[in-house]
């Protein structure tokens, strides 16, 4: 028995009106979203822009806040960043070779990829106690920027793994039938025409993975980086600041003067970020358009 049209035609109109209703709910949550944003933004460049300068780039903290600078937080967060990403993308990017390309898909692969899913959304503070417990503690790093590195590279790993996975799985496994055809082995088949294919969204992972770890605080807080540093790291097992330290130490002092020097943190900080973010979209863009 056939639906009476008019039922047909009203239920047609209300399914439309819920999705008018959805759509103008999430536009209004969207531009909520950036004026709050935008807002923030404004509040911090109003605050610390006239403090932007020559001098607060290349002096070191400081009591006096005319003074006061964020070198050793900008150099020890090259040296954290640069560490970082010495241990953790070769380990994420093989791990997501072997998961993608030659594990077996049994029950024991699909556990491991779970684990793996749950712990990028684990809390940076419970990296800050595994990283004290293990790296701090255990193996004896104490504060130094090795530590840190190593605590970063846990809490990244799981991000760049599955951003690994998900780009080489979007390889056409065409490619790899017809690499296959002509002989190839399964490593020629992975080097020489997954990983290229891949490398974009990999890179894509890899650098706002590194951004997020540039603006974490907690890991740090909890290995027990210096909040006050007047000098620069020369080598992996010196102790260090980072800008995220360096901005937290200001905002806790109770002068105005400090609060508009961590706004000027902020700002740089930003632009490192905003530098790496768009790198990232100009990667995916070319790898796209290849």
């Amino acid at each position: 028995m056939s639906e009476n049209p008019l039922n047909v035609g009203q239920q047609l109109a209300r399914r439309q009106q819920v999705a008018m209703t959805f759509r103008i709910f999430c536009t209004g949550v969207t531009f909520f979203a950036m004026a709050i944003l935008a807002i923030l933004i404004y509040q911090v460049t109003s605050a610390g822009a006239g403090w932007l300068d020559w001098q607060f780039l290349t002096s070191f903290p400081s009591r006096f806040p005319e003074k006061a600078g964020i070198k050793s937080a900008f150099v020890g967060t090259l040296w954290l960043v640069s560490l970082t990403a010495l241990f953790a993308i070769p380990t994420a990017v093989l791990a997501a070779i072997y998961l993608e390309e030659y594990a077996p898909k049994n029950k024991a692969t699909i556990f491991i990829e779970i684990n793996i899913a749950n712990l990028a959304g684990v809390p940076s503070i419970v990296y800050g106690i595994l990283g004290l417990a293990i790296f701090v503690r255990f193996f004896g790093l104490n504060r130094s920027v090795i530590a840190g590195a190593l605590t970063m590279s846990l809490l990244i790993l799981p991000v760049i793994i599955i951003a690994s996975k998900e780009a080489i799985r979007a390889v056409p496994s065409s490619l790899r039938q017809a690499a296959f055809a002509v002989g190839a082995t399964r490593w020629q088949v992975v080097s020489a025409h997954v990983l290229p294919s891949a490398i974009p969204g990999i890179l894509t992972g890899v650098i706002l993975a590194l951004s997020r770890a540039i603006g974490e605080t907690a890991p740090l807080i909890m290995i027990g980086a210096l909040t006050y540093v007047a000098f620069l790291p020369e080598g992996p097992m010196d102790e260090f600041t980072a800008l995220p330290i360096q901005i937290f130490n200001w905002t806790a002092r109770p002068q105005e003067e400090f609060h508009e020097l961590a706004a000027a943190g902020i700002i740089v900080l930003l632009a490192i970020l905003l530098v790496m973010n768009a790198t990232a979209v100009y990667i995916r863009y070319r790898g796209s358009k290849k």
